[in-house]
């Protein structure tokens, strides 16, 4: 018996261990990695506002076109500093936001009762990485009226509601090496988009490259830079928003 309970001592201290440093591998990992400051200081172009609610990208030029951007579960939302800052500089006011413990799921309607969407008179997108993809898909659901164009990026979701009926135009983009977010699932839940909804494949892309952080647990190895495809995801956002 003596040994016996030696072993479960042994065994929950060995438990123990994992879980702290899965969580300390997590906490890492998902932290921004290689944003430059200068993304973070506003210019004669560009003036940048950081709140306690969102990273705040306004082009000096008067803007019709509004993009909201939810961050991928658990990663710094500065890990997006670099896309948003880009889609900016093209005259698009954008709003990376800032999740409640970094979870989409516990923010996704922080837009709305922050009154973003106040200005009938511009053009809103919503855009989404990961999880902040499958919260995108549901605010659309909720509000369908609000959003005038909805961008999926590296999430299988839509998957436990649809958006079939939807009149927006709605992008979905993903990696051919996404081990989170695979091929296999999305085509598999592509009946939960409308027909016209656009799948754009980037060949070499993982899940993680979509942000500036580390690797993410799950995923596949890139077989391209990750600066190569963050160039291609502006690229094709960019041709979508206009």
């Amino acid at each position: 018996m003596k040994r016996k309970s030696r072993i479960i001592k042994i065994a929950k201290r060995i438990w123990f261990f994992l879980a702290v440093s899965f969580t300390i591998w997590i906490l890492y990992s998902y932290q921004s990695h290689g944003v430059s400051d200068n993304d973070l200081k506003s210019n004669n172009e560009i003036v940048v506002t950081d709140n306690e609610n969102y990273f705040l990208f306004e082009p000096s030029k008067k803007s019709t076109k509004i993009l909201i951007f939810y961050p991928g579960a658990m990663v710094d939302p500065k890990a997006y500093v670099p896309l948003c800052r880009k889609i900016s500089e093209n005259n698009i006011k954008v709003y990376l936001i800032k999740m409640p413990w970094r979870l989409a799921s516990k923010g996704y309607n922080l837009p709305k009762e922050l009154g973003l969407f106040t200005d009938k008179s511009k053009t809103y997108i919503l855009a989404g990485h990961s999880q902040g993809g499958k919260m995108a898909a549901q605010f659309v659901k909720e509000n369908p009226s609000l959003i005038d164009k909805l961008i999926l990026i590296g999430t299988s979701h839509p998957r436990d509601i649809s958006l079939a009926a939807s009149k927006i135009p709605i992008l979905k983009i993903y990696g051919s090496d996404d081990g989170v977010a695979d091929e296999y699932t999305i085509i598999k839940n592509k009946s939960k988009l409308p027909a016209a909804t656009e799948f754009i494949k980037i060949e070499g892309a993982n899940h993680a490259q979509f942000g500036y952080y580390g690797f993410q647990f799950g995923d596949n190895s890139a077989h391209i830079s990750r600066e190569k495809q963050q160039s291609e995801t502006l690229k094709i956002i960019l041709k979508f928003i206009e």
